[in-house]
């Protein structure tokens, strides 16, 4: 017969294996969590399929409710809905629909719209310092320019439009308030912080990408599907592409 102490250890034991093998608690991504991600491969609408796949990798650890988190280097999952190539009559479109978000763990059905998008250039141009006796001194001290205006003091840890501070640098990104500005369609989501990586907090539309217009963000139906518009040529939303998507 067992003894009390080796019933005790293997109750521990068994409690334990049930921990290890659990399933993980399935992520709750309230309405108005901004991800932002980082176009994974090039999509042309002259090459372009509906349902192709897409995915784009989430670039700064997304705070979430009771301390969990969207860790960064998680992919959130997509399709092209439609494409359609530039011709003599007819302006060159795209359509997107992001609706998965993919951890190592789990995967979480979700509807996004897109809030802003910038191009690979931009994106780049966000993380180097403006000034070059910056580029001579370690990543942690630089000043850069966020996309859509605003500067991310990473030395400081604080991020500036003008003379007000108006979130905090982390160590991929930064975490600010969503704003709104007048005329604009993007949401004021309130005093929760939100990560923004390379974007300012009242960034909305879309960034150095020329002639190509957001002509449907997914806020309104069909919710969840984006349109964008080439003035002349084709789309070329080209691989390391920013997006800000919000949950809705």
């Amino acid at each position: 017969m067992r003894s009390v102490s080796q019933m005790a250890l293997l109750i521990a034991i068994l409690a334990f294996s049930t921990l290890m093998y659990a399933e993980p608690l399935q992520l709750v991504i309230p309405a108005g969590t901004v991800l932002p991600v980082q176009l994974n491969s090039t999509v042309k609408s002259n090459k372009a399929r509906p349902g192709d796949r897409i995915s784009a990798q989430i670039m700064q650890d997304v705070p979430l409710p009771e301390g969990a988190r969207i860790p960064r280097g998680a992919k959130v999952i997509g399709y092209v809905v439609a494409a359609k190539p530039a011709s003599a009559s007819n302006q060159a479109e795209i359509s997107l629909r992001f609706d998965t978000l993919a951890t190592k763990k789990q995967r979480v059905p979700v509807t996004t719209h897109l809030r802003a998008m910038a191009s690979m250039m931009a994106v780049s141009e966000a993380q180097v310092p403006e000034f070059g006796p910056d580029r001579g001194t370690p990543s942690y001290i630089w000043t850069t320019d966020l996309i859509g205006g605003e500067v991310n003091y990473h030395g400081g840890g604080f991020i500036t439009e003008g003379n007000e501070i108006v979130g905090h640098s982390t160590a991929n990104g930064v975490l600010v308030r969503a704003g709104s500005i007048p005329g604009t369609r993007c949401r004021n989501d309130g005093d929760r912080l939100q990560a923004f990586w390379v974007f300012s907090s009242y960034a909305c539309g879309v960034y150095d990408y020329g002639d190509l217009l957001l002509i449907h963000a997914g806020r309104t139906e069909p919710q969840g599907q984006f349109t964008v518009q080439a003035v002349k040529g084709n789309v070329n939303l080209r691989s390391g592409s920013g997006m800000l998507l919000r949950v809705q």
